[in-house]
């Protein structure tokens, strides 16, 4: 006999990628994928450069097999990524010395997924939906001090060309012309 949990549960998962847009009022982001803002702190704290930000924003934030995905930027600001739902999620991240890394967002725990991730302010960062494992990929994003897009830099293939051409193959179909 089935606990009317494990049906209601059973009938979640069963959630297309749109449903889950729906459900949880998404759309369309500059970055590729679809958002939503789901917090900002009413507490803030002011820059060094005298620019004030709330202390903390969260949103959700989703890619699709149809918008696989974001584009290559970077942040100002500190973010934690929280692994929700659906297939697993590569992140391509080149730290300030230009070193390139990887690593994926997913529920595989014993195939080195990983459950949450930090990207400290100041990383390049893309990420996209690996393919063949889902609709979509599904995450939060945690960012301190709060986000804010003119915090955020939108890489051009030109961008990474001249400053990190090591990777110019690997990141150009993350960056904008």
């Amino acid at each position: 006999m089935r606990l009317a949990a494990e049906s209601a549960i059973e009938e979640k998962s069963l959630m297309t990628r749109d449903d889950v847009i729906h459900a949880l009022q998404l759309t369309p982001h500059i970055e590729g994928g679809f958002f939503r803002r789901t917090y900002a702190s009413t507490q803030t704290t002011t820059r060094a450069d005298g620019v004030t930000r709330p202390l903390l924003s969260s949103i959700f934030y989703m890619l699709t097999a149809d918008h696989p995905r974001g584009r290559l930027h970077r942040n100002r600001s500190d973010i934690l990524h929280y692994w929700h739902a659906g297939g697993a999620l590569r992140y391509w991240l080149v730290k300030p010395d230009g070193e390139l890394v990887q690593a994926v967002l997913g529920p595989d725990l014993a195939n080195a997924q990983q459950l949450q991730l930090l990207v400290p302010g100041g990383w390049w960062k893309a990420t996209e939906l690996i393919a063949g494992t889902e609709d979509y990929g599904l995450l939060s994003e945690a960012v301190c001090p709060g986000f804010d897009f003119a915090d955020m830099t939108l890489a051009t293939t030109a961008d990474i060309a001249a400053t990190l051409p090591q990777h110019l193959d690997t990141l150009q179909p993350f960056c904008g012309s």
